[in-house]
């Protein structure tokens, strides 16, 4: 139970702006694009540590083998590509190219949906402190004696305006009624037209 004054806020989750998630993305994708893969982890650690999940954890772990795996895998393999057979190099290929569209494809897709879920900052707001509260907030007493005085006070008129007359009714044009007369012989002209050919 809070007494007179502003409540207290709920202590939310600090969210980085959109320009530093974007620049932290990139610069994480690209480093594990141009390592193919074996820097993958790197995203995945990124990623475990913002959603405290264990499921991300387990993920990290993962990748983080299949790296060394992949590394080994590389080492192990001749140094002359003509010594190399065609289904190594398609195993090597398919290994990198997996592990790159796995780790950038999950730590992209989870990481927006974990930023998106805590919904955009408020631009009133710097990252780590509360917004203010809006509307302002009056102890009850000052809200009372506020809605006193304002029934108290009569509108005053604005002297400097000009005072506007309500706009007068235009009659109706003669046009109008020629335009109805017409309309009302033509329509007995055509029904004149249909009785003669019924009558054929």
């Amino acid at each position: 139970m809070h007494g007179y004054g502003p409540t207290p806020q709920q202590q939310t989750t600090s969210r980085p702006s959109p320009a530093t998630l974007t620049a932290v993305r990139v610069i994480l994708v690209t480093v594990t694009v141009l390592s193919c893969g074996l820097l993958g982890w790197v995203a995945m650690l990124r990623l475990a540590i913002v959603t405290r999940r264990p499921r991300d954890w387990f993920l990290l772990a993962v990748v983080i083998v299949l790296n060394v795996a992949l590394f080994a895998f590389i080492l192990a393999t001749p140094d002359d590509p003509d010594e190399m057979s065609d289904a190594a190099v398609l195993f090597m290929l398919l290994w990198i190219v997996a592990l790159l569209a796995g780790v950038i494809t999950y730590y992209l897709y989870v990481e927006i949906r974990h930023y998106g879920s805590l919904g955009s900052p408020t631009p009133y707001s710097a990252p780590g402190h509360p917004a203010p509260l809006l509307p302002y907030q009056q102890h009850p007493a000052q809200q009372h004696q506020n809605r006193h005085q304002n029934q108290n006070q009569r509108p005053q008129p604005n002297p400097y305006t000009v005072p506007t007359l309500p706009p007068t009714p235009t009659p109706a044009p003669q046009r109008l009624d020629q335009v109805r007369a017409e309309l009302d012989e033509l329509s007995d002209y055509l029904r004149k037209e249909n009785r003669e050919g019924e009558g054929r």
